[in-house]
C-alpha cells in the first residue's frame, strides 16, 4: 500500500513526485504572494490563489463541475486570517476608515449570503466576464483617470451606496476576492486618498471571507469526488497549509504600501487588476 493510499489521498497516487513537490512549492509561494498583496492593495488575494489551487486540484483529478467551486471556497477560507491580519496592520497605521466599514459592512455580508445561494448554479463564464469588465475598467481608470474624475467630494448619504455594497458582497463571493478592489475603487471616486481607500477596503475581507467559507461548506456538502480533507467546497487541509505563509506576509504588504508613492500604488493596483482581467479573458477565448 502506497503512502497516498494510507493517507487516503488516492487522487495523487499517479502523480510524479517532482510534479507534486513543485505544485506544493507553488502553493506556498502563492500563499506568500497572496498575503503580501492583501496588505499592499487591501484585497483578498483570491485572484492569485484560485489559479494555484486549480492546478493542485487538477492533479487530484477533481471533476470540472466541482473544481472551480472548491478553489473559490478554499481560497475564501485562507482569506479569513489573512485579510484580518492585513486590516489590523492598516488600522495600526491609521489608514482604515472605521466609519465606512461600520456603515457598509452589514450590507456586504447580506450580499455574501445572496452569492452563496446561487454559487452552486452560477455559470463560471459569467464570473470570468465580470472579472474582465471590472479588471480592465477600473485598471484603465487608475492608469489614465484624472483627479477631476469623481462621483463626488464625499460619500453620498443615499442608500445607493448600500446597494453597491450588497453587490460587492455577492460578486466577491463568486469571484473569491476580499472585495477590496471594488471598495477601494469606489472610495477613490469619492475623493478618498488611495492609501485610505486601500486600508479601508482591507476591513471588508473578513466580512466576506467568513460567511463565504461557511456558505461554500454548506453548498458543497453533497458534492461527490472531492479530495480528502474537504468540508463541502472547502479543503481544510490545503487551507491550513497555506494560511501560515499568507498571514506571515500580510503585514509586510501593508508596511510596503505606506512606503511608496500614491502614483505607485495606483499603477500597481491597475496592473494587477488588468492582468487578472486578461487571464480570465484568455480563459474565455480558449474555452
Amino acid at each position: 500500500m502506497s503512502i497516498f493510499d494510507q493517507l487516503g489521498i488516492t487522487q495523487f497516487a499517479a502523480v510524479a513526485p517532482l510534479t507534486l513537490l513543485m505544485t506544493l512549492a507553488a502553493l506556498l509561494a502563492g500563499g506568500l504572494v497572496m498575503g503580501f498583496l492583501a496588505g499592499f492593495f487591501g484585497i483578498g488575494g483570491g485572484a492569485i490563489m484560485v489559479p494555484v489551487l486549480d492546478g493542485l486540484f487538477r492533479l487530484g483529478s477533481v471533476p470540472d463541475e466541482n473544481r472551480l467551486q472548491l478553489c473559490v471556497g478554499t481560497s475564501l477560507a485562507i482569506m479569513i486570517p489573512t485579510t484580518w491580519r492585513s486590516a489590523m496592520a492598516h488600522r495600526a497605521k491609521g489608514s482604515l476608515d472605521e466609519g465606512v466599514a461600520r456603515r457598509l459592512g452589514p450590507w456586504v455580508v447580506l450580499g455574501v449570503l445572496g452569492g452563496i445561494l446561487v454559487v452552486g448554479n452560477f455559470p463560471a463564464s459569467v464570473i470570468k466576464v465580470a472579472w474582465v469588465l471590472f479588471g480592465f475598467g477600473m485598471g484603465l481608470k487608475l492608469l489614465f483617470g484624472k483627479d477631476s474624475w469623481r462621483l463626488g467630494d464625499d460619500l453620498p448619504k443615499s442608500r445607493g451606496l448600500e446597494v453597491y455594497a450588497t453587490f460587492v458582497g455577492a460578486m466577491s463571493t463568486l469571484l473569491s476576492i476580499g472585495g477590496g478592489a471594488f471598495i477601494s475603487g469606489m472610495l477613490t471616486l469619492y475623493n478618498r486618498p488611495i492609501l485610505t481607500a486601500i486600508g479601508t477596503s482591507s476591513a471588508f475581507g473578513p466580512m466576506i471571507a467568513l460567511p463565504g467559507t461557511l456558505g461554500f461548506m454548506w453548498a458543497g456538502y453533497a458534492a461527490a469526488s472531492l479530495p480528502v480533507g474537504s468540508v463541502g467546497y472547502v479543503n481544510v487541509l490545503v487551507a491550513l497549509l497555506v494560511i501560515p505563509a499568507s498571514v506571515f506576509a500580510a503585514p509586510y504588504g501593508a508596511k510596503a504600501a505606506h512606503l511608496v508613492s500614491r502614483r505607485t500604488l495606483e499603477v500597481g493596483l491597475a496592473l494587477f487588476l488588468m492582468s487578472t482581467g486578461a487571464r480570465f479573458l484568455y480563459a474565455l477565448i480558449a474555452a
